[in-house]
């Protein structure tokens, strides 16, 4: 038992929401991957990859949330300019070679390992912004510069990231939104940026459906033009057919995640049971809450959501309790992110938003996304210790006065050991009011 609480330190709720989503993975792509099963007709394969992955994963969740917090300011140095290189790099050779899997070049290989550089790339956006936010405040809010640095950096990023996938970038720059939002941006500045970015967004869907297009495939850095095209057209054109004369046309892969959704039930059809997991292509991956649905039913996916909805509101208590406004805003945009995202993948797989290729978090299938994520989670936990310190901290210093008594003949402290005892937690405390 020691031995666990000495691995496996930080807040025990974020850890039990992170073996309850890891189980739910395990059980979920085991059935889901009947696809991927069937191409390589190896039935354990798919399903032992996995498993590897998220043991790695867990790994990377002991590592990282061992590192003190305040380390967490330096991995942007590095990050940054990586992932804006790699980047670039994916897009120009997408455009050079044509090279590009499902009409995108987002991913590369190094030394037989694929990867996804917006992944590194999210990371990186998402300290940075925590950051500037937390370096930049003042008594009125966060100062113009940080606002504008922010921006720049942001720009830059999403601008790389767009041109090959359009719902990260999306996401991604609605998240720091959402931090500049918590981190006292100023009101106006915010207002003007939301306009200009809904209106930019309206022009630019008119233009995608009033556009032919073979003139859109045209357009230089267009090519997934069409394709954005095309998944409006199908979510805004909802036609009621009826069961008798319908015919599946168009994207299938958004036709069968709703009859899978439409033929479960309250408790579902049972692990390892779904029927549709055979005609989804991207089962174990962008629609596996369709499966999640099926198989476990309506009650499945509410545990699945009350999961996200509970890491948010600890991560939340756990953002109050620090002292410092850099891993207050480092997890708070951290689980915006996950959260996000994850409410975008469900909201496509039951049919309430136009489909998007996000994976669901810590729970899809996936190499880089599922590495990244579990960073997430140790960076939480990281905080989470901190937090934990400050607790013991103010307990103790609590307890220090009562201990401390005054002796009346000579007015010095009666009880030396007692106030020996406070000066370790006043150095730690002065100690990490210098490095800020």
């Amino acid at each position: 038992m020691d031995l666990l609480k000495s691995i496996f330190k930080g807040d025990k709720v974020i850890w039990i929401i992170f073996l309850f989503l890891c189980l739910i993975s395990i059980t979920e792509v085991f059935s889901a991957a009947s696809t991927l099963t069937y191409k390589s007709g190896d039935h354990w394969g798919p399903i032992t990859q996995h498993s590897i992955l998220l043991m790695v994963g867990a790994v990377i969740v002991v590592l990282v949330h061992n590192i003190p917090y305040k380390w967490f300011q330096v991995f942007p140095v590095f990050l940054l300019p990586l992932s804006i290189g790699l980047l670039a790099f994916v897009m120009l050779m997408g455009v050079i070679t044509g090279d590009r899997v499902n009409g995108a070049a987002r991913w590369m290989t190094f030394m037989g390992i694929q990867f996804q550089p917006s992944e590194i790339a999210k990371m990186a956006v998402v300290i940075v912004t925590a950051f500037i936010l937390s370096k930049g405040q003042d008594e009125d809010g966060a100062s113009p510069k940080a606002f504008k640095r922010i921006m720049i950096i942001t720009c830059i990023v999403c601008g790389l990231i767009l041109p090959e996938n359009y719902s990260t970038g999306m996401l991604l720059f609605g998240t720091v939104y959402l931090m500049m939002c918590i981190g006292r941006v100023s009101a106006k500045k915010l207002l003007i940026l939301g306009g200009g970015i809904l209106a930019f967004v309206i022009v630019f869907v008119t233009f995608l459906l009033a556009t032919p297009n073979d003139t859109l495939e045209k357009i230089p850095m267009g090519h997934r033009f069409t394709t954005v095209k095309s998944r409006i057209s199908d979510f805004t054109n909802k036609q009621e057919i009826p069961a008798a004369k319908f015919d599946i046309d168009g994207d299938a892969q958004v036709a069968h995640a709703r009859i899978a959704v439409a033929t479960s039930n309250v408790v579902g059809k049972g692990p390892g049971n779904s029927v549709q997991r055979d005609f989804l292509s991207q089962a174990f991956s962008d629609f596996i809450y369709a499966i999640i649905i099926e198989e476990l039913g309506l009650v499945g996916g509410i545990v699945v959501v009350f999961l996200y909805i509970c890491l948010l509101v600890r991560v939340g208590r756990i953002a109050k309790k620090c002292d410092r406004t850099f891993p207050a805003f480092l997890i708070i945009g951290i689980t915006l992110l996950l959260v996000t995202q994850a409410l975008f993948n469900m909201m496509v797989a039951v049919g309430l938003a136009p489909v998007t290729g996000q994976p669901l978090p810590l729970i899809s299938k996936g190499g880089t996304s599922t590495f990244i994520n579990c960073a997430y989670i140790g960076m939480i936990l990281s905080v989470s210790r901190y937090t934990a310190k400050l607790e013991e901290q103010k307990m103790h210093d609590a307890q220090v006065p009562i201990l401390i008594s005054t002796d009346e003949s000579t007015g010095q402290p009666a009880n030396s050991d007692a106030q020996t005892a406070a000066e370790p937690t006043a150095k730690v405390l002065n100690s990490d009011a210098e490095f800020e």
